[in-house]
């Protein structure tokens, strides 16, 4: 099946999902078995068992209802490829590395993982088996983050809703879309220089440089909109980062893109799917 895959032969029709409690299956679910927007392709098995959340959204797929399983392991033999959608990330790497060494494609939702150990532990195992992996943020669709592109910038301001004392990892749950924003944003990845952190009620604002470019996230425990301002020598523009409504929807495209070609992420992919954990890592660091 490698083989297959390094040549981009890979038909990707029947898809699992790792995490189920997540609002994004549910757009999934939409997406490929009510609308059935990618040909072919279903969800076919959610890992978690028979709860009450998977039985719901076994009812929301239609005709082609999803099989209940209780591990993620469950999902080899039974599955083409994979979505990992569990809400905290630090649960992501020893979900995704046994499924990776199946041969199994794999989605991971926001965060990559709960570290950048973890991360890289991932991305690592997905270039030593020749495997498929696709991981991110929505915001890097939204029209507005088109808008905001051009030359690289002097500096960067992105702010967004992230709660250090979330239940789902704290900063990474929310605040990986802050750093992700950023650092594409900013093109061209370079060494992240020390980070100096502001925290004041329910604000935490960090400070730091990547190569020549100043960095500003301001993470808010509340609910506010993303919002990204890029500074350069031409001026400066500023945008909320509004998310549309099946905002999953190019990010689940994005995927099965990749799963079909084939091919597991080269070294400057796999750099930039570490390098937004790696940003909250250096955060977090600071939080104590």
């Amino acid at each position: 099946m490698n083989e297959l895959r390094r040549v981009g032969w890979l038909t990707v029709t029947r898809i699992g999902v790792v995490g189920t409690d997540s609002s994004h299956v549910d757009q999934f679910v939409r997406l490929l078995n009510v609308e059935h927007r990618h040909g072919d392709a279903r969800v076919v098995a959610l890992a978690g068992g028979d709860t009450e959340r998977n039985r719901a959204l076994a009812a929301a797929a239609g005709a082609d209802v999803p099989r209940l399983v209780e591990a993620p392991g469950d999902l080899v033999g039974v599955v083409d490829a994979v979505l990992i959608c569990t809400r905290d990330g630090r649960a992501h790497r020893a979900e995704a590395i046994p499924l990776i060494e199946a041969g199994l494609p794999v989605f991971v939702d926001k965060p990559l993982a709960g570290s950048a150990a973890d991360a890289a532990a991932i991305v690592d195992a997905a270039r030593a088996h020749a495997v498929p992996l696709y991981e991110g943020s929505a915001l890097r669709f939204v029209p507005a983050i088109a808008e905001l592109a051009g030359d690289r910038p002097t500096a960067v301001h992105v702010t967004g809703p992230a709660d250090p004392a979330g239940p789902y990892g704290g900063l990474y749950f929310y605040g990986v879309h802050l750093a992700e924003t950023a650092l594409q944003l900013i093109g061209e990845l370079g060494d992240a220089g020390p980070v100096d952190l502001r925290t004041s009620g329910l604000v935490v604002t960090a400070l730091t440089t990547i190569g020549d470019v100043h960095v500003t996230l301001t993470f808010v425990a509340g609910e506010v909109p993303f919002h990204a301002t890029v500074v350069r020598a031409s001026g400066v523009r500023s945008r909320e980062l509004a998310l549309p409504p099946d905002y999953t929807a190019p990010v689940l495209e994005r995927f099965l893109a990749v799963a079909a070609k084939g091919e597991p992420p080269d070294e400057a992919e796999a750099a930039a799917m570490v390098a937004p954990v790696a940003l909250i890592d250096a955060v977090t660091a600071q939080l104590g």
